[in-house]
Parts: structure tokens; sequence; C-alpha cells
């Protein structure tokens, strides 16, 4: 009784220092490692070792010894009956560090052995699963990331945990969409789909999961490029994050705190509120409304450093990137490359602040993809193609890697290097054959080939690719693909000397660039005008579209001028490794990293979504 009496004196000091303020870590670890001298029973030991790797996991810097503390912890109750708390905690910890230390192979044997351990506690054999499936989806190892969700939506059901459940599935469909497998996708949501509906008993946790489905169904219409068929699902979503961020809605610790099996979530609300953001920025950008892209944006990443200022999580890092990306598009489009080229470089900030360099891993082919669109629009034709070669090579993306591959077409059509481009169009022409999912790049592919017809006066096979890229467009509202398909067919019905077919295309084109408002297709539109006008002999609308074409023109030339002046415009010359940091930094940077779905409420750990 009194040994008792001693261990509790230890552990209640020992949690008085950890929690005073400011903390006291070194007693507090003192008080702990002098418990060990009365040599405790194996339980109070594997704890003590438990609590210990915890205090130098989350106070200090000494991996090593919080690792023999923990694997010490282990050792004593991996085999230990009813100590599953102590036990699993100690494996899913111990499975963090290895990640923190990179030995990702440990990390997924030690889980193994502990969800082996767990199938009769159903609350840690699913919270390991998820842990689980989460390594296997960030090694891209998909197909064990998906067996082990399977198994944990079995898990879940046998356990009649029909909120979790759900949440298993939903994380399923997620990777199911990484890999592209669109029909499977489709029958897993229609699946959860109904669940949510008929069977979900819990208003506040129908709406979350709500949430979390409609994210997912807009990304997959997003992804096949189906801007229009997507917008009710969006305005749902934006209804639904609404409904959850109003004031009177319980916090999310009560929502999922009721019972072990419900203390699982994706993400907390604030994160879903940014989400919600991200994917309309990604939808607007699609549908070619760069104005409202970019306002989302500024929208989502004042959310963000809100959200950083009290609690900074990785996952803020990852959701930044991905707005980054977004919004350099939008501005190149709308011709301001002297913010684009700031964002990239703060882009670049953002993936070196992670000390074991994630998120630069997975961004680094996006960031050349944006460095060679930027070297495109101030004609450094060299660098963009050296910027899209290496995006070709880092990605496994098949999107993003045709999205470079037509880039380097138009490279080679300004450039006149015909074999090269003759190889690109021949190359995806036999992989369109396999059918490429996304709608918007398809009608991109019949672009680059219209054009390309159009450069070799074969302008009947111009008008024939243009008319099936428009035919696309229009189908699902892609703005700007219908607006530069549009000034392209009136150059063609020019060239020709079919000056109503020209007018009828141009004006159509010319209004649809003022809406997104796309300043390259305003610039060609203009230049057709004027020549239009000539021909009809109408001087006033003449010097109207000459004096547009002149404002477009400065517009650009003085924007190209402030951006190659600038430091961050040698980005371009980044080929390889690490970009280099040029002139003063953009910004301070919190570490980031990124990886699956659902993780449990009441683990500090950190919370994650795939990129979209």
């Amino acid at each position: 009784m009194a040994q008792d009496a001693c261990y509790i004196s230890l552990l209640g000091l020992a949690e008085y220092f950890r929690t005073c303020n400011p903390p006291n870590i070194k007693k507090s670890i003192q008080c702990l490692q002098a418990l060990f001298t009365f040599q405790p029973p194996t339980k109070v030991e594997a704890r003590t070792h438990l609590q210990m790797g915890q205090v130098l996991m989350a106070y200090t810097k000494n991996i090593d010894l919080a690792r023999s503390h923990l694997e010490k912890a282990w050792t004593l109750c991996e085999n230990l009956l009813s100590f599953d708390d102590v036990r699993f905690d100690t494996a899913s910890l111990l499975a963090q560090l290895y990640l923190q230390m990179d030995q990702k192979k440990l990390a997924k044997a030690i889980l193994r052995k502990a969800v082996e351990l767990s199938v009769n506690n159903n609350y840690w054999h699913c919270r390991l699963l998820l842990q689980l499936s989460q390594i296997h989806a960030t090694d891209k190892e998909y197909n064990s990331a998906s067996e082990l969700l399977s198994v944990g939506a079995d898990s879940a059901e046998e356990s009649n945990a029909t909120y979790l459940k759900v949440l298993f599935l939903l994380s399923r469909a997620m990777i199911l969409m990484i890999e592209r497998k669109t029909s499977d996708v489709l029958t897993l949501l229609n699946n959860a789909g109904n669940i949510i509906d008929n069977a979900v008993a819990n208003p506040h946790q129908k709406e979350y999961l709500k949430v979390f489905f409609l994210v997912l169904q807009v990304c997959y219409y997003l992804a096949l490029g189906q801007v229009k068929t997507v917008k009710p699902s969006l305005k749902q979503l934006q209804m639904s994050i609404q409904t959850i961020m109003a004031p009177n809605w319980p916090s999310d610790e009560v929502i999922f705190g009721q019972s072990q099996l419900e203390m699982f979530m994706w993400l907390p609300k604030e994160q879903l509120y940014v989400l919600v953001y991200l994917v309309t920025v990604s939808h607007s950008m699609m549908a070619g409304y760069m104005d409202k892209a970019q306002k989302y944006t500024e929208k989502a990443l004042t959310q963000i450093e809100k959200l950083k200022e009290t609690d900074d999580k990785p996952i803020l890092s990852v959701f930044k990137i991905i707005l980054l990306e977004h919004i350099v598009m939008c501005r190149l489009v709308m011709g301001n490359r002297e913010l684009a080229i700031t964002e990239i470089a703060i882009a670049r900030d953002v993936c070196l602040a992670l000390p074991n360099k994630n998120l630069l891993k997975r961004h680094s082919a996006q960031l050349h993809c944006l460095l060679g669109l930027y070297s495109m629009s101030t004609n450094h034709f060299e660098n963009a193609e050296k910027q899209f070669l290496n995006c070709i090579s880092e990605t496994t993306e098949r999107d993003l890697k045709l999205f470079a591959h037509l880039n380097l077409a138009i490279i080679y059509l300004r450039t006149k290097r015909e074999t090269e481009l003759k190889a690109i169009l021949d190359g995806v022409s036999t992989e369109s054959a396999q059918s490429y999912s996304s709608q918007a790049l398809m009608g991109g592919f019949y672009y680059v080939q219209g054009l390309n017809s159009f450069h070799k006066s074969s302008f009947h096979e111009a008008k024939r690719f243009l008319r099936e890229t428009l035919k696309m467009a229009n189908a699902e509202d892609l703005n700007r693909l219908t607006s530069c398909s549009l000034v392209l067919l009136s150059h063609v019905f020019l060239s020709i000397g079919n000056s109503k077919e020209s007018m009828n295309m141009v004006t159509p084109a010319m209004q649809l660039a003022s809406k997104i408002p796309d300043i390259h297709v305003q610039l060609w539109g203009s230049a057709i005008l004027k020549d239009l006008h000539r021909m009809s002999k109408d001087v006033i609308r003449e010097k109207e579209a000459y004096a547009n074409h002149v404002k477009y023109s400065e517009n650009l030339i003085a924007d190209q001028k402030k951006s190659v002046t600038m430091p961050q415009h040698l980005l371009i010359n980044w080929f390889g490794g690490d970009p280099p940091v040029t002139g003063e930094s953009t910004m301070n940077q919190s570490p980031s990293t990124s990886g699956v779905i659902v993780h449990a409420t009441q683990q500090q750990q950190n919370q994650f979504v795939q990129n979209f």
C-alpha cells in the first residue's frame, strides 16, 4: 500500500509539473524517472514508460530517448491482457515517432501487429486501421489503404456503428478518387449517400457526414471537368457548411464525444469551412470566373491566418499551397504576372517550411508547372520547356502530365519545332483512346490541335477541331475554353475571308473574356475586331478596337517589365533540388504535411486531407 501511495504521489507530481504555468518538464521527467527506482509492477512500469515517451515527444527534441521508452512500454504490454488503452496508445504513438524518423516500415509493422491484437476492441481496431491506412495512402500504396478501410467499414457495421461505417466508406471513396477509379467511386458515394439519408439518426453527425460526402462529390465532378453538372452539389455543400458554422451549432467535442465509436471525425468544422472555400475556388477557376476565384481565395487565406493564430495545424499549410496554386493560374489569365511570380515564391516558402520537405516532395511538380506557365507568359520559352519537362518527370498524376504536355505543345508550336509537336499530339491521341477522364483537358487537347491546324493553314481541319472543343466547353460551361475557341475560330474565318462568321465568333468571345476577365483573349479579339471594322470601313469602331488593343498591350508590357525585374523571377531557372531563396523571404511558415482521412478526436495528432 505504501508503494502504491508512492507511485500515485510521483505520478501526481509529474502531472503537476507538466501542467503548471509555465510547465516544468525537467521536474516532470525526474518524477517519472524516480518511479522506476521502486521496481514497480509490469503494468505500472509500462504505463510510466508510455508517459515518459509522450512527454519527451511533446516537449523535447530527444526523439531517441522517447523511442527507447515507447519501445520498452510496447515490449512490456504487447501481450498483457485487459490493458488495451496503454498497449494500443503505445503502438499508435510509436508508429508516429517512427514516421518522424522516416522509418515507415517499422511504423507499418507495429500498426499491423496492433491491428491484429485489437480485433476484440472495436474502438482501437478502427482507430489503428485508420492510422495504418493513412501511412499506406501517403506512400501511394492505395490498394493496401483501400483494403484496410474496407475492413474498417465491415468492423463498424458489425458494431452497429453507422456513423463510423460511413466515415470509412467516404475515406475509401477518397482513395479510389486518387486512383481515378471513377465508376467504383460513384458506387461507393451512392452507397454512403443512401446510408446518410436513411440510417444516421443524430442530426448533427448527419450534417457533418453530408459535408464530407458533398466535398467528395464536388471533387469527383471537378476531376471529370463537369463544371455545370457539379453546381447543385456545390450549392448544397455551401448551405451545409453555413449550417455547421452557425452560432447555435454544438461544438465538435459535444457532437463526437458521446460514445467511443463516435470519437472520430474527418476534419474539425473550422477546417471544413476553409476546405469548402477551396473547392469553390477550384470550381470558379475551372468555370472561368477569375474574379470569383480571387475573392474566395482571399477569404480562405484570411480564415487560414485566423486559425493559425490559435492552433497552427499542419493541414492549414496544405490548404494554403493548394489555394496558391489555383490563384497563380488566375493571375496569369488576368495578365497579372507580377502577382503570379510573387505568389509562386510564397508557395515555395510554404513547401520549404517543413524540415523533412514532405510538402515540397508532394508539390514540386506543381511548382514546376506554375513556373512553366509563368515563363510562357513572359516569353521565356526555353525555361518554360524545361519546367514542363521537370513537371512531367516528377509527377505520376495523369491529368497534370497531360496539362503539361499540352502547354509544351503550344511552346513547340510557337517555336516551330514540328517534330516535338507531332510527338506530343500523337502520344496524347494514342492515350486518348483509353479516354482521359477530364472533359476540360480533352477539350484543351482539341483546342491545341485546332491551333496547330490554323498555323498550318488547314482551316477546314481547324474548324472541325474547334467545333469539337466548343461542344465540350459549352456542355459544361467551361467559359475560358469557350472564349479561347471562339476567338481562334473568329481568326480562322477572318483568314478565309468570311467576315460575317468572324464577327459572329469574336463578339461573344470578347463578351466572355471581359467577364472572366482574360486579357490575352481580349488582346487577340481586339486585333481581329480592328481588322473586321477596317474591312467594313467602320472608322469609328476600328479606332475604338485599336485603342482597346493598345490598352491591353500596354498593360501587359508594363506588367512584364515589373515581373521580370523582381528577384522572384529568378525562380524560372530552378530545374532541380530545392528551389532557391530569391531576395527576401516572402513569409514565415509553419511545418506542414498531408495524408488520409479520419482521426480520433481525443488524440492530439496531425489532421489531414488529400490534395484535390
